[in-house]
């Protein structure tokens, strides 16, 4: 078979799996996100053994080969996923948000099954984000690590997109990292650097421990906060859009807002 045979048979091949992708179960399509980031981790430690060999001047060209055909094989799960997602409603409106591509919308579309969450507080449990739900050991994880890990990722990618003109999340963060800073200055924080110290154990070099002593938390401990804040706000707003799309109604007020007097007012999300 010659070489122009051969790149038509997987072009065609491509196509087919374009065509079939559709079908895939939500199951199948979360096995394509976890895929799509083991090949990503074995790239980035593949790429960074690479640049060590290439210091010594021990880099063999099959190596770099080795590379490059895990990214293809990265971008290939990637345009898979964005098709999948385009066949899902709630997948073209995780798209249209900045920061969300097509791996992040497949991957929430994987791990939350909105008929087993009536209201947002679910999805932060089963994702991690609630800090009353601690864990004691013995006990099993209370959460999905994966979505934990997901949601993660979704805030960081937020925070990138934060000059971007039609980003809404990262200029968020940067509002409640504000108020994050405020609050610390004024010592509101006290009492949880105070268990912070009590927990955890610091080396005096690295000044963070000062910082916890003086009754104030570190900008790391802040900005985890500000991000935490930001997916959670996300995560009530997808919960809005997908529980009346998939429902034909309206979904219980977060509890904040239907049960605690004075309490802020309800952030709308993008439509």
């Amino acid at each position: 078979m010659s070489t122009s045979e051969l790149t038509n048979v997987i072009a065609r091949l491509d196509r087919d799996l374009r065509d079939s992708v559709v079908s895939l179960s939500v199951e199948e399509a979360g096995f394509l996100v976890d895929t799509y980031y083991r090949t990503q981790d074995a790239r980035i430690r593949a790429a960074h053994q690479a640049g060590q060999l290439n210091k010594a001047e021990k880099k063999h060209e099959v190596i770099e080969w080795l590379s490059t055909q895990d990214h293809v094989l990265e971008n290939r799960v990637k345009t898979l996923l964005d098709r999948w997602t385009d066949s899902q409603p709630v997948g073209i409106w995780l798209k249209s948000i900045c920061g969300v591509g097509p791996v992040i919308a497949a991957g929430l579309l994987a791990h939350i099954d909105i008929e087993r969450a009536p209201t947002a507080g679910h999805i932060w449990r089963y994702a991690g984000l609630d800090p009353t739900a601690q864990r004691k050991k013995g006990e099993k994880l209370k959460y999905n690590p994966d979505l934990k890990r997901l949601c993660f990722l979704i805030g960081e990618s937020f925070i990138k997109q934060q000059s971007r003109e039609n980003d809404v999340y990262g200029k968020l963060y940067l509002q409640r990292k504000a108020y994050e800073q405020e609050k610390n200055e004024r010592g509101d924080y006290k009492d949880q650097a105070a268990a912070a110290l009590a927990n955890k154990k610091f080396r005096d070099e690295t000044g963070t421990k000062a910082i916890y002593e003086s009754g104030k938390l570190p900008p790391a401990h802040l900005h985890a906060r500000a991000r935490r804040w930001t997916t959670k706000l996300f995560i009530s707003h997808l919960h809005d859009y997908w529980y009346r799309t998939h429902f034909g109604k309206e979904p219980p007020l977060p509890y904040p807002l239907a049960h605690l007097a004075g309490h802020v007012h309800k952030i709308d999300g993008p439509e």
